[in-house]
């Protein structure tokens, strides 16, 4: 049990409240039998918004709060940063309120599968001189210069729209690190040529003495516009963070799970091969944007150079999955790899709820390496079919 301490003195319904909360943390997760063998999934969700504290949102005081009534809504708990710290699973989890407004808090679990509470209390982010107006999608990245870094998009609202227009609005990268997760020392936002920035994250180590940042620049809020991809920088000093010798490294294609745009999703996994990266690619259908999770792998000597890449998609929202705030929505900005090769990737659905699939290193540089890469042409998509098919002839 997690023994949370309920007020003395307190009406039946606030005991109840505590009594449903511990139930939901001490649930156990199940993993899902079936599975392409690439990854497997998990019955339940992680964190969703039930998981916030309760006295983050109610009043506790009977004086004050008779009625039990919740006083600071949530709407969802999603789209977290994910870092192993101190033997235990810790997401900086995006918590959206009821007021629209999104902010940063931190959970953690001992096995990365359940049980995960958040801490004591959410992160009061340090503000430069022009405040944030909301932020979400932290990336948090254990850089070799000793600091943990978390990227975030950081919004504001474009004063040079039209006065009619109110939710015009400008994203850029804001960086804060740390040294222990508690304190954390802000930095200048992202200084780069692009007009909006999305998509932020840093590699773990150094490139030629330099910072290297994923980036993803675009002409527009939501549209991509002339930019669009996934791009890559370079930061002499995280202090004033000028990204120089920006270029695309993946790029949107045409028919394709990523032909609208698509982002660096956590910073990529060093492997003996390569380098192995997790992004999420965009294409528009009659119901909207949909949202799916894709991999790729880059050379160890030249981060730039993508070495394989297979089609389609790794990961898209199942029957449940589907459903949320924003819907046919799956995205990734935090995975986790274990000592003995085990990663846990932490994805959202449908900006409503996180969710975890555990997959090996081994087993996802397979996927990269032998999966047929998007030919781009339905008759090329059906020869990797039949090559198939001769290839296994005998066999069944």
């Amino acid at each position: 049990m997690t023994n949370n301490i309920i007020p003395t003195n307190t009406p039946v319904e606030f005991q109840k409240l505590f009594t449903e909360y511990d139930q939901l943390i001490d649930r156990k997760n199940i993993i899902e039998t079936k599975s392409n063998g690439i990854y497997h999934r998990f019955k339940y969700p992680v964190i969703t918004s039930e998981h916030v504290p309760i006295p983050w949102r109610y009043d506790l005081n009977p004086l004050s709060n008779p009625y039990v009534l919740e006083r600071i809504g949530v709407n969802a708990a999603f789209n977290a940063g994910a870092l192993k710290w101190n033997g235990k699973y810790v997401l900086a989890v995006r918590v959206e309120g009821a007021d629209r407004k999104s902010y940063f808090a931190f959970a953690e679990s001992s096995n990365g599968i359940d049980s995960f509470k958040f801490w004591k209390k959410p992160l009061l982010l340090p503000q430069n001189d022009e405040p944030d107006v909301n932020v979400y999608d932290m990336r948090l990245v254990k850089h070799e210069d000793g600091y943990i870094y978390g990227i975030f998009c950081t919004e504001r609202k474009d004063t040079s729209a039209p006065v009619t227009d109110s939710s015009a609005a400008i994203a850029n990268a804001g960086i804060i690190r740390s040294k222990d997760l508690i304190s954390w020392e802000r930095l200048p936002d992202l200084i780069s040529t692009a007009k909006q920035q999305r998509n932020v994250t840093l590699h773990p180590e150094f490139i030629n003495g330099k910072y290297a940042l994923y980036t993803r620049p675009q002409d527009g809020f939501i549209l991509t516009g002339s930019g669009g991809g996934i791009g890559l920088g370079y930061v002499d000093d995280m202090t004033n963070p000028k990204v120089k010798n920006e270029v695309i490294i993946n790029n949107k294609k045409y028919h394709t799970v990523y032909e609208l745009k698509n982002g660096q999703g956590p910073s990529p996994i060093k492997t003996n091969k390569g380098w192995l990266h997790l992004a999420h690619g965009v294409r528009n259908t009659a119901a909207g944007l949909r949202y799916v999770l894709y991999m790729f792998m880059t050379a160890l000597d030249d981060i730039t150079k993508v070495i394989y890449q297979p089609g389609g998609y790794l990961l898209a929202p199942n029957d449940q999955e589907i459903i949320g705030d924003v819907g046919n929505v799956l995205f990734c900005n935090g995975w986790i790899a274990d000592p003995n090769g085990k990663i846990f990737i932490y994805y959202a659905s449908s900006d409503t709820r996180m969710h975890v699939a555990t997959s090996t290193i081994e087993i996802l540089i397979d996927y990269c390496e032998n999966t047929p890469e998007d030919k781009l042409y339905s008759n090329n998509s059906v020869a990797a079919i039949i090559d198939l098919i001769e290839g296994n002839k005998g066999l069944y």
